[in-house]
């Protein structure tokens, strides 16, 4: 194997890989916008969005404050040209969730932040699918996110779906059945459990979601064990919009 190959070799899965991409997209931009002489100038260029810069653990204190504001009616007013600039060259979001395609429940609103902030992954039932995967390891290993929240939500009708399909045994139309089947596992826990049944899948389901991400080999789960990745649940309240953490 070639000098080169080993020293690609060993930037995969690392920290640098991070900061070498960076600087080849630097590069690129600058031979594009004006030659190498450009180069200096573009690197000394801060992220997009510097305060976004932050461990999972300060991420969450960021989301749940959010969310108490929105909660309060005390949200920040918006202010899209500040960023727009800065954000038409790159990206870094704080913070990646995994949410619910549910009109009733938008992330960037329920925790009051602004364009940049969350990268955000929806589909019914906030299930993760191959190309979720995909997604939140490009979040992750290129944009530098340190933090995931697997969001639910009460009253979800995705998770409803997959109750009455097991309660009846009845096959729902078209490409339904195949979001069913990736809810089966926590609707099974919660028919084992007391309570609303509806309920407890939907806090089951949120948990199958974080378990899945923290294992997920080879990127997600290598960025857990090193502490450079934070995975957690949170169901949302359609009556107050308030997040419980769920663990």
């Amino acid at each position: 194997m070639c000098w080169m190959c080993n020293k690609k070799a060993e930037l995969v899965g690392s920290p640098e890989r991070r900061k070498f991409l960076k600087t080849a997209g630097v590069f690129g931009a600058a031979l594009a916008t004006g030659g190498v002489g450009a180069v200096s100038s573009a690197q000394a260029q801060q992220p997009p969005i510097p305060k976004n810069e932050i461990s999972g653990d300060a991420a969450l204190t960021r989301l749940m404050d959010g969310n108490k504001r929105y909660v309060e009616g005390n949200i920040t007013p918006a202010d899209f040209p500040s960023t727009r600039e800065a954000l038409a060259q790159a990206q870094n979001p704080f913070a990646a969730i995994v949410g619910c395609s549910d009109s009733r429940v938008a992330p960037e609103l329920a925790f009051d932040t602004g364009r940049g902030d969350l990268f955000v992954v929806r589909i019914a039932g906030n299930v993760v699918t191959p190309e979720g995967f995909a997604s939140l390891e490009y979040c992750v290993e290129e944009l530098g996110t340190q933090l995931i929240m697997v969001l639910g939500h009460q009253g979800c009708g995705a998770v409803q779906a997959a109750i009455s399909s097991v309660q009846s045994g009845n096959q729902l139309p078209g490409h339904i059945p195949s979001l069913v089947e990736l809810l089966l596992p926590p609707v099974q826990q919660a028919q084992s459990e007391s309570g609303d049944i509806l309920s407890n899948a939907i806090k089951a389901n949120v948990q199958w979601g974080v378990a899945a991400l923290q294992q997920a080999a080879p990127i997600l789960n290598s960025h857990v064990q090193d502490g450079t990745l934070r995975v957690v649940g949170g169901v949302y309240d359609l009556h107050t919009g308030q997040v419980e953490l769920v663990t």
